[in-house]
């Protein structure tokens, strides 16, 4: 299935959800475990009929002899778990709208934990039955035939996507709290474009729904598949404090093959895998700037004092806030190759007194890599601006940092929200490439364009195409780094203007500088011009003059009528 297939079955899916939710006059919060759950199912049923021949031949052949096994044992060894009849969606699909189609499912995702107990407590059961007072069956039997429809042949990781794309639009649909299980997936593409992962320990304290992990998985999938190489070596380790969102992450893991675990838990006070310096990567949407974390209970954890505590002066210091302890954690849980990236507040780039000195530590530590600032409405439901920090433990040139402002480059979704088309992921992604004297994938990724303007449909494409190889060769021509105004910029640590000349800043916006247009006007023009507009002004005011005048008058008459 091609991509264009993909996402037009992903909104036929969501739009149909959509309706029926309309009509349940359910929240998009009450009422997305229950279709997400519905198909984890399908999911479920599509991967063990694919080993359903295997355990039915196997179990046949051992039948009767000593080494005699029940279906359900076999089916675990080849598939990973059991269903048993009841748990199957066709069975679901083919009850008539007579019986209580709730209590059904509920009896499915029981019969999935009975035999694979990593699943208890994870799966909605009691979630069904609300869905509309008056016609709950109805909207259960269009729900199962809305994603029977989800075709199981295709070599796509069709319910990964699904899923995801769902958690994306149910994020949307609910606002404000959405944004606390979802970080959007361009932003997060982006930032494992930078990292490259490939294998190891990936940690997310704040993993939301998992969305880290799964674009972390598909890039070291991707690559490995290019690269001839063996099967994924990643183990996903997330924390989250929220038990509903600690359900979806683990359906997440299990719907898109990820190894892992997700423990419910509070970062700030809990540390379930004993993170100093133990992962190969860290990767984060933290909430920003949250208040009342308790000093007494973080000051004497090694992950949040390795590089200074933030907290007010006084005689009764307090964490002011959030931030730096995130940005302590990531800093502190890489261990010797370790990499991290983080969304963080654009404030935290900036900030004074304990933070400062926080930030001072870890830039002369060398750590720090690369920093961008991101467009605005890139997060439907945070519309503080935002930086991603980007952190290497095995950073060669540690006494300088490269700088990226991407507040220019986005791609329009509607009136409200932005995100990051795939080529801008790309060439956003090739400067850290350049910077690190990897001409080779800048070629690369010239050539791959080429390909796609030769092989596009329309003149259309073709343009776009040929627009994103001059924009790299515009920016870079000799297929080396260098800086660009307005977009990237090195920046020392010493020296004029650099890094501790600013203060120790890590707001890009401080080194890489504005482009100045130019008007094409030559200076007489300038003058005439600059002239005009001061006569035109001149002219406003005289009219405002005027208008301030007649108001007066005005009301002066209003005032003798009423006296």
């Amino acid at each position: 299935m091609n991509q264009e297939r993909l996402n037009n079955l992903k909104k036929n899916l969501w739009n149909t959800a959509d309706e029926l939710r309309a009509n349940s006059g359910l929240k998009a919060s009450s009422y997305s475990i229950p279709v997400l759950g519905l198909i984890f199912l399908k999911f479920a049923d599509a991967k063990y009929e694919q080993y359903e021949s295997e355990i039915m031949q196997e179990y046949e052949a051992l039948k009767g002899g000593r080494r005699e096994k029940r279906i359900e044992e076999i089916a675990i060894e080849k598939c990973g778990f059991y269903l048993p009849e009841q748990s199957r969606f066709s069975y679901l699909l083919n009850l008539n709208e007579e019986e209580d189609i709730a209590n059904k499912v509920k009896d499915a995702m029981e019969g999935i934990e009975e035999y694979s107990p990593e699943f208890v407590g994870v799966l909605p059961k009691d979630n069904y039955h609300n869905l509309n007072a008056e016609d709950n069956n109805k909207i259960l039997n269009r729900l199962l035939r809305n994603f029977n429809d989800i075709p199981t042949d295709s070599q796509n990781d069709i319910f990964g996507e699904v899923y995801e794309y769902f958690l994306g639009e149910f994020a949307l649909a609910e606002g404000q709290g959405g944004g606390e299980f979802y970080t959007p997936r361009s932003v997060v593409r982006y930032m494992v474009e930078v990292l490259q992962p490939m294998e190891g320990k990936v940690l997310d304290p704040a993993c939301g729904s998992g969305g880290m992990f799964v674009q972390t998985a598909h890039y070291a999938q991707e690559h490995k598949v290019k690269n001839g190489g063996t099967p994924l070596n990643l183990r996903a380790y997330g924390v989250e404090r929220t038990g509903e969102t600690v359900k979806l992450a683990k359906m997440n893991l299990f719907l898109n093959n990820i190894r892992g675990e997700v423990t419910e838990a509070n970062s700030y006070y809990a540390d379930p895998y004993d993170s100093f310096g133990n992962f190969d990567y860290v990767l984060a949407n933290p909430p920003f700037n949250v208040d009342n974390v308790e000093l007494d209970l973080v000051k004497d954890q090694q992950r949040f004092n390795t590089y200074g505590v933030p907290q007010t002066k006084g005689k009764k210091p307090k964490v002011p806030n959030g931030n730096y302890l995130w940005i302590n954690q990531f800093a502190t849980a890489l261990n010797e190759t370790g990499k991290a990236s983080l969304v963080m507040a654009n404030s935290a780039s900036d900030a004074g007194h304990s933070e400062k000195e926080i930030r001072k530590a870890l830039i002369e530590d060398g750590i720090v890599s690369q920093m961008v600032a991101l467009p605005s409405n890139m997060f439907s439901t945070v519309t503080l601006p935002a930086t991603l920090w980007f952190f290497d433990k095995q950073k060669k040139k540690k006494d300088e940092i490269l700088f990226i402002d991407a507040r220019n480059i986005f791609t329009q979704v509607d009136r409200a929200l932005r995100e990051f088309s795939d080529e801008q992921i790309k060439n956003l992604a090739i400067i850290n490439r350049l910077y690190e004297e990897d001409s080779e994938s800048f070629y690369s990724l010239i050539k791959e364009y080429e390909m796609n303007s030769d092989n596009a449909d329309s003149e259309e494409d073709k343009k776009y195409f040929q627009k994103q190889i001059d924009w790299l060769l515009e920016r870079f021509p000799d297929g080396k780094y260098q800086d660009v105004i307005g977009l990237c910029k090195v920046a020392q640590l010493d020296g004029e203007d650099g890094i501790i000349d600013q203060d120790y800043s890590l707001n890009p916006g401080r080194y890489v500088g504005v482009v100045i247009e130019d008007d094409g006007m030559a200076a007489d023009e300038y003058k005439e011009k600059l002239s005009d507009l001061n006569d035109e002004f001149k002219q406003l005011n005289e009219e405002a003059k005027d208008l301030e005048e007649q108001i007066e008058k005005n009301l002066d008459s209003l005032v003798i009528e009423y006296e």
